[in-house]
C-alpha cells in the first residue's frame, strides 16, 4: 500500500484584480474601436451614463426597487468581482470627489483642437486583417468545447498574424493568458488546442508555426488523396530544405520518380497550396478605416515636436446620480425584508463600482498611451524631424518600459494595433522598435539601417549575377557593420526578397 502523507507547500500565483484586467484589455483596443467598447459598457451597466454638460436639469429618482431586484437576478456577476468589491474605495466617496475631466494629453493643450481640425486624420485607410480574425472567431463559436478551452482558443486566434501563422511560442502564450486573462494553463494544453481546434479552422493552413507545417496541413486535408498530393506530402515532409533551395534533381533521385510526375507535383504545390492562408483573396479586398491614436506635428518656428491624441467622438462618462439616490432609497426602505434590501443594495453598489472602475480605466488608458508615445517620440526624435529611416535608433520594449515605469507587457499592449499620423504618413508604432547592432567603431545602429542598405544593394545589383547573402554580408562588413550571414538572410526574408538564384 502507498503511504498517504500531508505536507505544506508555498506556491506563488499571479492573480489580477478585475480593475487590472479591465485596464489591460482597454490598452489593447485601438482608437477606432473605443466608441464601440464604450457603448457596450453603457448598455450593460445602467450606473454608467454619458455626461451631458449642457443638461442642467437634475436627475429625478423613482422608486425602482422591484426593477433592481429583478435586474439583480438576471445579471451575471462573477464571484471574483463580488470579492473585490469590498477592497475598492467606497462609491459614495468617489461621487463626492471632483473627477478630473479636463485632462487633455497634449504637449500643447491650447492648440490641440486646432491641430485636430487641420489634420483630417479619419481619411487614412489600410488593408485590415480584422475580417480574417472575425471569421476565425465565428468558426470557433460554432465548435463544441468547454468554456475555458473556448477562451484559450479565442486568445490564440487573436495572436495569429495577418498571414495566418502563430508566431509566439506555447510558453509565451501561457504567460500572456495568465497575465491578461488570469487563466492558468500549460504549454502542452496550448499545443493540444492548436492542433485539435485552431488548425481545423478555414482556410486550412491557419495556425501553422512555419511554412512547412502550413503546407502539410493543407496536403493532409485533401481527401481522397491524389497522386500529386501524396508525392507533394513526401517532398514537403522529408525534403523540405532541398525543396526551398530548388535542389530538384536531388529530390527526384531520393524519391525515384520520373521528370513528368515530379513536374506535375511541383506545379501542384506552387498553384494549389497557399503559403499565407490569412492573405487569401477572400480577405485581401477588405478595407477598413483606421483612426490614428496619436498625431505628431512639427512646430517649425520653435523647432520642436508636438504630440496630440485625437479625442474623436468618444463621449464623456459619469457615474449615475440616479443610482446613488436609488441606493439611499433602498437603504431606508422599511417595507422590504432585510434579505431583499441587502441584495438590492449589493447589486446597486457593484454596478456603481463597475462604472467607477471603467471611467478610471479609460483615464489610465489615455495617460498610459500618451506617456508611451511621448517616450517613443523623444527616443526617435531624429526620425520625426527628418522622416529618414536611417535615423531610427535601436529600441526595444524594455527601453520604453523603463522610461514610462511600466511593465514590458503593458507597453506591448499599448503598441499593438496603434498608429501615429506623422508628416510622412500613417505609421504603426511597432515600426519604431528594432534590434540593436554594433559597428566596428562600437557605435550602436538600428536594424532599420541594415535593411535600408540591403534594399539599396539588391535594387542596384546585376540581375545576371545577383548578390547572395555572403556577398551582402561582406559588403556590410566593409562598411563597418558587424553582421553575421544568418542575420542578413533573416532581414532579406523579412523584406520579401528570395535567395540570389531566384532573383535572376
Amino acid at each position: 500500500m502507498q503511504e498517504i502523507s500531508q505536507r505544506q507547500e508555498q506556491i506563488m500565483i499571479q492573480r489580477l484584480s478585475p480593475r487590472q484586467i479591465l485596464l489591460m484589455k482597454l490598452l489593447q483596443i485601438p482608437t477606432i474601436m473605443m466608441e464601440q467598447r464604450i457603448n457596450e459598457e453603457l448598455e450593460s451597466n445602467p450606473a454608467l451614463e454619458i455626461d451631458d454638460k449642457n443638461d442642467t436639469k437634475e436627475d429625478k429618482s423613482e422608486d425602482n426597487t422591484n426593477d433592481i431586484l429583478s435586474d439583480k437576478q438576471d445579471d451575471n456577476i462573477s464571484g471574483e468581482d463580488n470579492d473585490n468589491a469590498n477592497d475598492m474605495d467606497d462609491w459614495e466617496e468617489y461621487l463626492r470627489d471632483d473627477y478630473d475631466e479636463d485632462y487633455i494629453p497634449s504637449s500643447n493643450n491650447q492648440n490641440a483642437d486646432e491641430q485636430n481640425e487641420k489634420i483630417n486624420y479619419k481619411e487614412a485607410s489600410y488593408v485590415s486583417g480584422d475580417s480574417y480574425q472575425e471569421d476565425l472567431t465565428a468558426q470557433l463559436n460554432m465548435m463544441p468545447m468547454q468554456e475555458e478551452d473556448k477562451k484559450i482558443a479565442t486568445f490564440i486566434v487573436g495572436c495569429i498574424d495577418a498571414g495566418g501563422y502563430i508566431t509566439r511560442s506555447s510558453e509565451d502564450l501561457v504567460n500572456d493568458m495568465l497575465f491578461s486573462m488570469n487563466i492558468s494553463t500549460t504549454a502542452e494544453h496550448i499545443e493540444h488546442i492548436i492542433t485539435t481546434v485552431i488548425q481545423r479552422l478555414e482556410p486550412i493552413g491557419t495556425g501553422a508555426r512555419n511554412l512547412q507545417e502550413c503546407l502539410l496541413l493543407q496536403l493532409r486535408h485533401i481527401q481522397p488523396p491524389t497522386p500529386e498530393s501524396t508525392l507533394a506530402q513526401r517532398i514537403i515532409s522529408k525534403h523540405f530544405n532541398d525543396f526551398t533551395k530548388k535542389h530538384f534533381n536531388k529530390i527526384k533521385a531520393a524519391l525515384k520518380c520520373n521528370d513528368e510526375e515530379f513536374e506535375r507535383t511541383i506545379n501542384y504545390i506552387t498553384t494549389s497550396l497557399n503559403p499565407k492562408p490569412g492573405e487569401s483573396a477572400a480577405y485581401a479586398d477588405e478595407v477598413s478605416m483606421v483612426t490614428p491614436d496619436f498625431i505628431v506635428t512639427i512646430d517649425e518656428r520653435k523647432h520642436k515636436l508636438e504630440l496630440t491624441m485625437p479625442k474623436s467622438d468618444l463621449p464623456e462618462l459619469k457615474v449615475s446620480h440616479r443610482y446613488q439616490q436609488m441606493y439611499d432609497e433602498i437603504k431606508n426602505k422599511n417595507s422590504m425584508s432585510e434579505t431583499d434590501r441587502r441584495a438590492a443594495m449589493d447589486f446597486v453598489k457593484q454596478k456603481l463600482n463597475a462604472a467607477q472602475w471603467f471611467i478610471e480605466a479609460l483615464s489610465q488608458r489615455e495617460q498610459t498611451l500618451y506617456r508611451t508615445m511621448s517616450a517613443i517620440m523623444n527616443k526617435q526624435e531624429e526620425y520625426f524631424f527628418t522622416g529618414d529611416e536611417m535615423r531610427i535608433k535601436p529600441m526595444i520594449l524594455k527601453d520604453i518600459a523603463s522610461v514610462v515605469e511600466a511593465d514590458i507587457s503593458t507597453i506591448s499592449r499599448v503598441v499593438k494595433q496603434k498608429y501615429v499620423l506623422t508628416p510622412y504618413g500613417l505609421i504603426p508604432l511597432k515600426f519604431f522598435f528594432s534590434e540593436s547592432l554594433t559597428t566596428t567603431t562600437g557605435e550602436e545602429v538600428s536594424s532599420h539601417e541594415i535593411r535600408s542598405i540591403i534594399i539599396d544593394a539588391i535594387s542596384n545589383e546585376d540581375k545576371n549575377n545577383p548578390l547572395n547573402d555572403q556577398d551582402l554580408c561582406a559588403m556590410l562588413n566593409e562598411k563597418g557593420y558587424k553582421v553575421a550571414r544568418r542575420t542578413i538572410a533573416k532581414y532579406r526574408e523579412q523584406l520579401g526578397y528570395p535567395v540570389a538564384r531566384m532573383r535572376k
